[in-house]
């Protein structure tokens, strides 16, 4: 014979430390990917300076494309070929038309990669095109700022 009385869980309430631990990671994760989403650079591309930059914000799903010195293009952190900046490019106009690329060249590449670029984005159908320069008191290290966009 069983003559305990059985006692009843009290219900547990909220517990604070786990919701705590978990917005930290929360806030770590965020932290961390805004900082990256917003130095979208290429180390070894030096922009040119222009007296006239201004800061510009930057929007999230903003395309960027490199123009090293040797003419190679990168974008979104991968080296690409002309034809695969085109279609790429060609993909994202069919989906956003209105889409706007900011164009960083090295101050030191030719001026025929930057045209090139140019034509490969004007076949792609985007119209919305900014270049990037740096302030002319910035470091040397480039600060993404951009010039008024070129329309057709």
């Amino acid at each position: 014979m069983n003559f305990r009385t059985r006692l009843q869980p009290e219900p547990r309430g909220f517990l604070i430390a786990p919701m705590v631990d978990i917005l930290l990671v929360l806030l770590g994760f965020f932290m961390l990917t805004w900082s990256f989403a917003r130095q979208e650079r290429e180390l070894d591309v030096q922009m040119p300076s222009a007296g006239e930059a201004k800061e510009q914000r930057r929007s999230v799903g903003e395309v960027i494309v490199n123009v090293k010195v040797d003419g190679s293009l990168v974008m979104n952190r991968r080296s690409m070929s002309p034809n695969e900046l085109l279609s790429a490019l060609s993909r994202i106009a069919a989906l956003y038309p209105d889409q706007a690329v900011v164009l960083r060249a090295d101050q030191r590449v030719d001026y025929g990669h930057i045209v090139r670029t140019l034509d490969l984005c004007r076949k792609a159908n985007i119209w919305n095109i900014a270049f990037a320069t740096a302030s002319p008191d910035a470091p040397p290290a480039p600060t993404a700022s951009t010039a008024p966009s070129v329309s057709p």
